[in-house]
C-alpha cells in the first residue's frame, strides 16, 4: 500500500500510465497481504482442489483479481503460517522497490534513444550516491542478483589484465604461468569452488589462507602465512592474482586486517577484493579505522538489500579499473540499456529514504547489536566471540556453563568425553527457542570451528525487514535468562540419568550425544525363548506404548521419540529438566511402567489358551455340582411347581458354591470370599479409604522434588512399590479370614484414576456362579 510522499509522486506524473501503475501495484499489495478475507468454506474447498495439484490452463483466461487471490493463497498457505512474519515489515520502501521492477518492464518499452537516456541517467545516479554513501572515491558499479556474480566478474577482470592474450588464447596462456587466487578459511563455503567452476579454473587454482591460531581474532586471516605463501608461490613460477578478504566473517563477523592486506598486495601486484557484513558501517561516522580500510580496496561487494530491507533490490559490486575495454570484456559494463535498468529498483528506494533515513537505519542496528551485548556481558553462563565490544555489529554468543556454580542434586563429572557434542546440542536447542521465542531478533545458528554450535545476532542483515526494536532485545535477553537454568539443569543432571538407568537391569541406556536433553532409554524385555524378529517387534511395541504413558503423566518433562532422522530406535528420549527433578524417581517410573506393560503383553498372549481351558473346567465343574444338587435335594425338588411347594414347608441349604474365573492366574475359585469383601466393603465409608494421592503436595507435578522433603521418597517413588509389598504381605484368596480387611493398591503409580474398568481387569473378575434355586443373593461387584 502506497501512501503519503509515494502517492504525491505518483499524482504529479505526467504520464497518467504511471500513476494508473501505482494504483494498481497498490492494489495487488492489499490483495497479497490480506489473508483474513477468505472464508472458512473456500478454504476448505481450496484445500482439496488445487492446492497442491497442478491444473490445466484455462482457456478463456482469468481475470487480474482471480490471479492475485491464487497467489495471495499460495504465500499464506495454512501450514507455513509462523513464517509469514517475514512479510509483514515490506514497508513503503519495499513497495517503492517493488514499483521499480513494474517500472523497469514498462520502461523497457521505450524508444532507444529515451531508453539509453533514461538507463545513463539512472546508472550514474546510483553509482555517485553509492560511492559517497560508503566513501568510495572514484568508483564505478556494477549490479547483480548473485551476490557472486560480482566476484566472479571482477576475476574474470583480473585475468584478462593479468594475461594479455586471455581474450583471444583463453585457458591455454594459463598454463605458462598458473593463476594463483587466495581466500581465507573463514570465507563463505564454496565461494573458491563456485569461481573454478564459472571460470573453468582448476581447484588447484585456490590457495585456502589459514586464519590466527596464536595471535589476534581466530577468524582473522594470517598475515604473515599469507605473505609466505605469495612469496612460495611467486618463486614456484606461479602468479597471484586475487586475495578474497572479510569484512564481516559468515560466521562470526570478524574483519580482516585489511590494511596490511592491502600492503602486501601493492607489493604482489594482487587485486584485493572485500565482502562482508560490517561494510555497511561505511555509512555511519566514526568509522573504525579496521572497517576505513575496505574503501582502498580494488572492488568490494555490497548487499543493500538487506542491510535497508528493500526486497528484489540487487547487490552491487563497487571497482577501480581505468581501462572500460578491459570491464565490457570482463562483463561488468555493457552496451545494452535494458542491462542498466536493472538498477531502477534501488535507484528508486535510496530516493525514497534518503541519505538520512539510510544511515538511521545502519546506526539503529549497530545499537541493538552494542545493547545486546551489554546485556550478555551480566549472564556467567552465556560467552560471546565478538571482534570489537565498542563497534562490533554482529554478536555470537553461546551457553558454556560454569563448573562452579553447580548445586546440589547434580554431578559435572565424566564429561570430558563428549562434552563439545553435548553442548552442542544444547546450543542448538538454545537457539531454535530463541527463534520461535522471539522472532523478531533475528537470532539464527551457526557453527564455528573452534567454538562449535553458536547463535547469532546480525541486526544488520535482519533488522530492517523484522522490524527490531530496541523491546525485542529486552525480550531475548529475558527468554534467555529463563532458559539458561534448565540448561544447566540437564547438563548436571546427565551423568545421574546415565548412573540411574545402569542401575535397573530392563533398561539400557542410549547414547546420543546430539540430542538436547536428559537423554534416552529404552526398555529391554526379558522373554529370552523369542527369536531375534519377534523380539524386536515387542520392544517396539512396548517401548511404543511406554512412550504413550510418559505423555499421560502430570509432568513439565517432554517425553519423544527422538530426532526425526536420529539412528536410534524403540526408544524414549526425555527433554529439558527442572531444577528439582528426581532422576531416580523418573527412571523407577519408567522401569515399572516397562514391566507392568511386559506383563500385560504376556497375559494378553496367554488369554486365548488360559480361556478355553477355564471354560472347559468351568462346564466340568458346573456339571458336577448340578449331579450333586440332584443327589441332595432330591427328584422332587427339581419339578417347579412342587419343588417350590417343598422348599416353602420344608426350606434346604444348599451346599454348591458359586465359581469365579481368574485369568490372571487361569484358575476357577470359589465366589465365597468375593461375597465377604462386598459386605465388609459396603459398612466401610469411601471417603476414609486412603488414597495415594494425597501424598503429593497440591499442585505437585511428578517427578518433582518438594523442598520441606527432599530427602524423603515422593509419591511416585512410594506407590511403584505397592504392588509388589502387596502381594509380598496378602493372604491367598482361599487363606482369608472372613474379618480380614484387604487393601486394594492404586492401578497405577502417577496416572489419575480410570474412568472405566481395562480389557485386563474385567477379563480377570469374569465370574462364573451358580446359586441355589429359590435363594436371593447379592449380585458380586465383579460382575455387577
Amino acid at each position: 500500500m502506497l501512501r503519503g510522499k509515494c502517492k504525491v509522486d505518483l499524482c504529479l506524473q505526467m504520464d497518467p500510465v504511471l500513476a494508473e501503475m501505482g494504483d494498481h501495484l497498490s492494489d495487488a499489495m492489499k490483495i497479497l497481504e490480506n489473508d483474513q478475507s477468505e472464508t472458512a468454506q473456500n478454504r476448505e474447498q481450496r484445500r482439496f482442489s488445487w492446492r497442491d495439484i497442478p491444473g490445466p490452463l484455462q482457456g478463456d483466461g482469468q481475470d487480474v483479481v482471480t490471479i492475485l487471490q491464487l497467489v495471495q493463497n499460495l504465500i499464506h498457505d495454512e501450514e507455513d503460517k509462523p513464517l509469514n512474519s517475514r512479510m509483514q515489515c515490506v514497508g513503503e520502501q519495499g513497495h517503492v522497490a517493488l514499483l521499480g521492477h513494474s517500472l523497469a518492464a514498462y520502461i523497457s518499452m521505450l524508444d532507444r534513444d529515451r531508453l539509453r537516456k533514461f538507463t545513463t541517467r539512472v546508472l550514474s545516479d546510483t553509482t555517485l550516491w553509492l560511492c559517497r554513501l560508503f566513501r568510495y572515491e572514484s568508483g564505478s558499479v556494477y549490479f547483480h542478483d548473485d551476490d557472486r556474480e560480482g566476484l566472479l566478474k571482477v576475476c574474470r577482470l583480473v585475468l584478462n589484465a593479468r594475461y594479455e592474450d586471455y581474450s583471444t588464447e583463453g585457458f591455454s596462456v594459463l598454463s605458462f604461468r598458473q593463476p594463483v587466487i587466495y581466500h581465507s578459511a573463514a570465507c563463505r563455503p564454496g565461494l573458491g569452488q563456485h569461481l573454478c567452476s564459472q571460470l573453468g579454473l582448476p581447484l588447484s587454482t585456490l590457495c585456502c589462507v589459514p586464519c590466527n591460531t596464536m595471535f589476534g581474532s581466530q577468524h582473522q586471516m594470517d598475515v604473515a602465512l599469507l605473505d609466505k605463501l605469495m612469496k612460495d608461490d611467486v618463486e614456484s613460477g606461479k602468479l597471484p592474482v586475487l586475495l578474497i578478504a572479510n569484512a564481516g566473517t559468515p560466521g562470526a563477523g570478524h574483519t580482516d586486517k585489511l590494511g596490511r592486506l592491502k600492503e602486501l598486495c601493492v607489493q604482489y601486484n594482487v587485486w584485493l577484493h572485500v565482502e562482508g557484513v560490517n561494510l555497511a558501517t561505511l555509512t555511519l561516522s566514526p568509522v573504525s579505522s579496521t572497517i576505513a580500510a575496505a574503501t582502498k580496496s580494488d572492488s568490494m561487494t555490497l548487499t543493500p538489500g538487506p542491510w535497508l530491507g528493500l526486497p528484489a533490490v540487487p547487490a552491487a559490486t563497487l571497482y577501480r579499473h581505468e581501462d572500460p575495454a578491459l570491464s565490457l570484456a570482463a562483463g561488468l559494463t555493457s552496451s545494452q540499456p535494458v542491462e542498466k535498468l536493472r538498477a531502477l529498483p534501488l535507484w528508486l528506494s535510496l530516493q525514497y529514504l534518503g541519505h538520512d533515513g539510510i544511515v538511521e537505519r545502519i546506526r539503529h542496528a549497530s545499537q541493538l547489536s552494542q545493547h545486546l551485548l551489554h546485556q550478555l556481558k551480566t549472564l556467567t553462563s552465556i560467552k560471546t566471540s565478538v571482534e570489537d565490544d565498542l563497534s562490533s555489529p554482529v554478536v555470537v554468543f553461546r551457553f558454556s556453563p560454569d563448573s562452579s556454580s553447580g548445586s546440589s542434586g547434580g554431578s559435572v563429572e565424566g564429561y570430558s568425553t563428549g562434552e563439545r557434542e553435548i553442548q552442542d546440542a544444547l546450543n542448538r536447542w538454545l537457539g531454535e527457542r530463541l527463534a520461535q521465542l522471539v522472532p523478531a531478533s533475528g537470532v539464527e545458528l551457526v557453527e564455528l570451528e573452534d567454538e562449535g554450535v553458536c547463535i547469532r545476532f546480525s541486526p544488520i542483515m535482519t533488522a530492517a525487514a523484522l522490524g527490531t526494536h530496541e523491546a525485542d532485545v529486552v525480550a531475548l535477553v529475558q527468554k534467555l535468562m529463563e532458559l539458561i537454568p534448565s540448561l544447566s539443569c540437564t547438563l548436571r543432571f546427565r551423568q545421574d540419568f546415565r548412573e540411574e538407568v545402569f542401575q535397573h537391569a530392563v533398561l539400557s541406556y542410549v547414547e546420543d550425544l546430539n540430542w538436547a536433553g536428559l537423554g534416552a532409554v529404552r526398555y529391554e524385555p526379558r522373554r529370552t525363548d523369542l527369536d531375534e524378529g519377534k523380539r524386536q517387534q515387542q520392544m517396539e511395541k512396548i517401548n511404543g506404548d511406554l512412550l504413550k504413558k510418559l505423555k499421560e503423566l502430570e509432568t513439565d518433562l517432554e517425553f519423544s521419540t527422538g530426532p526425526e532422522f536420529g539412528e536410534e530406535r524403540n526408544c524414549v528420549f526425555i527433554g529439558m529438566v527442572p531444577e528439582d527433578i528426581d532422576v531416580a524417581v523418573l527412571v523407577e517410573t519408567i522401569a515399572s511402567i516397562g514391566r507392568e506393560l511386559e506383563e500385560s503383553g504376556k497375559l494378553l498372549e496367554n488369554m486365548t489358551e488360559v480361556v478355553r481351558k477355564g471354560i472347559l473346567e468351568a462346564e466340568q465343574q458346573l456339571r458336577i455340582a448340578n449331579e450333586e444338587k440332584l443327589i441332595e435335594e432330591g427328584v422332587l425338588r427339581q419339578i417347579p411347581l412342587v419343588g417350590s411347594v417343598l422348599n416353602w414347608f420344608s426350606p434346604f441349604q444348599s451346599s454348591v458354591k458359586g465359581r469365579t474365573f481368574n485369568l490372571a492366574a487361569g484358575s476357577l475359585d470359589t465366589t465365597e470370599p468375593i461375597y465377604s469383601l462386598k459386605a465388609q466393603s459396603s459398612r466401610e465409608d469411601i471417603s476414609e479409604s486412603p488414597t495415594s494421592t494425597g501424598k503429593r503436595l497440591q499442585g505437585q507435578r511428578a517427578f518433582r522434588r518438594s523442598a520441606p522433603f527432599i530427602d524423603s521418597f515422593s509419591e511416585t517413588s512410594s506407590v511403584c512399590h505397592l504392588d509388589e509389598s502387596y502381594r509380598d504381605t496378602a493372604p491367598p484368596p482361599g487363606e482369608r479370614e472372613e474379618g480380614d480387611t484387604a487393601e486394594v493398591p492404586q492401578a497405577s503409580p502417577l496416572a489419575e484414576p480410570p474412568a472405566e474398568v481395562s480389557q485386563e481387569e474385567e477379563a480377570s473378575a469374569w465370574t462364573v456362579q451358580r446359586v441355589p434355586e429359590g435363594e436371593e443373593a447379592e449380585e458380586p461387584a465383579s460382575i455387577r
